[in-house]
């Protein structure tokens, strides 16, 4: 059995998580962190994290930035490894969050999701012929009009992942509106589209003369998100201090 702590428990992942922990077998949530208590739950929460004196296999932290350190702080002291879904951190918090790792077991990945993470993989070895022999890369990523970065975390975490197998050889393109030249091979564009209730679609392209290779991955609801963290929390219950990622569940 994995106890979580569930950080950000009355938010819409929270509540997620939630109810899929609710019919899982080999987890539970012990306690919840959040500062708006206004929902019942089968387990106590606390507004206030320090007060939160309860054992625990793991954290999963789906919540806001404001606070992330507090939080590390709290994951480091309690020595209760942690699963980082916050988004928007600056470079100063992920820094912060690399120092924690050295005392405390941190995952953090751009998409909690197993399916993005497995495309992650292929689109690395994909790299390696494809790119290799020529073939464009281009990155579409598509998302809901209330989403407020582009490009998404993921398109840039898959662009990464190519870009660190072909030896850093790429250079983002994000808009080719302003200049007017043919496309370099050494480029790798990035479109974000906005639009409706989009969950998220990912689209990675490999395009060579006469024939296109895409690699695509289809969010239909948020649950993948939480499904991916409760895994997770299984995989890094016990694991030694250091950094982590999706990767490292997949292997």
């Amino acid at each position: 059995m994995t106890n979580i702590i569930m950080l950000g428990c009355n938010g819409r992942m929270g509540q997620m998580i939630t109810d899929i922990v609710a019919k899982d077998d080999e987890a539970q949530i012990v306690a919840g962190i959040d500062i708006v208590n206004n929902r019942e739950n089968p387990y106590p929460v606390f507004t206030d994290i320090k007060d939160c004196d309860v054992k625990a296999d793991a954290i999963i932290d789906f919540s806001s930035a404001n606070g992330f350190e507090e939080r590390m702080d709290y994951a480091v002291d309690k020595q209760i490894p942690i699963i980082v879904c916050s988004t928007g951190l600056s470079d100063e918090q992920l820094d912060y969050l690399k120092e924690a790792s050295k005392k405390v077991a941190v995952l953090k990945s751009a998409n909690m999701s197993l399916g993005v993470n497995l495309l992650i993989k292929l689109v690395k070895e994909a790299a390696k012929k494809l790119a290799t022999e020529g073939f464009d890369v281009e990155i579409v990523e598509k998302h809901h009009n209330q989403k407020l970065d582009a490009p998404s975390g993921t398109a840039l975490a898959l662009a990464d992942s190519i870009n660190d197998e072909m030896g850093g050889q790429y250079e983002y393109v994000y808009d080719r509106s302003k200049v007017r030249q043919k496309r370099d091979k050494k480029e790798l564009g990035i479109s974000a589209v906005r639009g409706g209730t989009i969950v998220g679609e990912h689209d990675v392209i490999f395009a060579g003369t006469d024939e296109v290779v895409t690699f695509s991955h289809t969010a239909y609801s948020r649950a993948v998100f939480a499904k991916g963290s409760v895994t997770a929390a299984k995989f890094i219950k016990g694991k030694a201090a250091g950094l982590y990622d999706m990767a490292d569940v997949l292997m």
